[in-house]
């Protein structure tokens, strides 16, 4: 069974459209410097484990007044176990979502055809041939692409999202980003958070003002179906 090593009772803004609980799990393949669950990905082994009948017995506390779950991480994918979870929560009623970075299109693709995700949010890092220089991680391109591709074609409803750090990201790369997930139908602009960050530097780093990620959400427009900006 995979380790839960976080859980978030009412995540308001983690599954859209419904009333959702977050399930946090451990490791990931990336090294985002700007990612702000550093422990999750750095130290998982020092953090406590959620015992699991007290999740069983959350679950079915919950029961006629929690829509879904969403699972989180670090990247849930990495572990090999991650359907075993999703047919818990499943079999007790409750819809699921995955939060991915899209480096398990396999896993993805089988959860897909099992019934047992309702929901994905897939994080964009960047334009794809900048990954290895965003995430410093060797990572297969194919693979980010093939989840994309494959999301899209789901039936399921799903977002794309992108973090927007200032001195990774700028204008041309967003433009870059529009272009590979065109027609896509919802695309998220996320506001850099600099708390807690994996690469400490990133602590200094000033977000961008709210009014430039408004008007880049404007420029993605012609790309997407639906434009969202969350954090500004």
């Amino acid at each position: 069974m995979v380790e839960i090593k976080g859980l978030e009772k009412f995540a308001s803004k983690d599954f859209p459209g419904h009333i959702s609980s977050t399930v946090f799990l451990a490791g990931c393949n990336f090294c985002c410097p700007f990612c702000h669950n550093s422990d999750l990905v750095l130290n998982p082994g020092s953090l406590p484990t959620l015992d699991l009948n007290f999740f069983l017995s959350y679950l079915d506390s919950r029961k006629g007044w929690l829509d879904g779950l969403c699972l989180s991480g670090g990247e849930p994918l990495l572990q090999e176990d991650v359907e075993v979870l999703a047919r818990v929560i499943k079999d007790r009623g409750f819809l699921v979502k995955i939060d991915t970075n899209g480096s398990f299109p396999e896993r993805l693709e089988y959860l897909i055809k099992e019934g047992l995700v309702d929901w994905v949010a897939m994080d964009i890092k960047g334009p794809l041939e900048r990954y290895p220089e965003i995430v410093r991680a060797k990572i297969d391109l194919k693979k980010i692409n093939r989840s994309v591709e494959m999301i899209k074609n789901s039936g399921l409803q799903y977002i794309f999202r992108t973090t927007v750090v200032p001195g990774l990201l700028e204008e041309n790369d967003l433009k870059q980003i529009g272009e590979w997930l065109k027609v896509a139908k919802v695309f998220q602009l996320q506001q850099f958070v600099p708390q807690n960050t994996l690469d400490p530097a990133f602590r200094q780093v000033k977000p961008y003002p709210a009014e430039q990620l408004l008007e880049w959400a404007e420029l993605l427009q012609p790309y997407f179906e639906e434009v969202r900006v969350e954090g500004a």
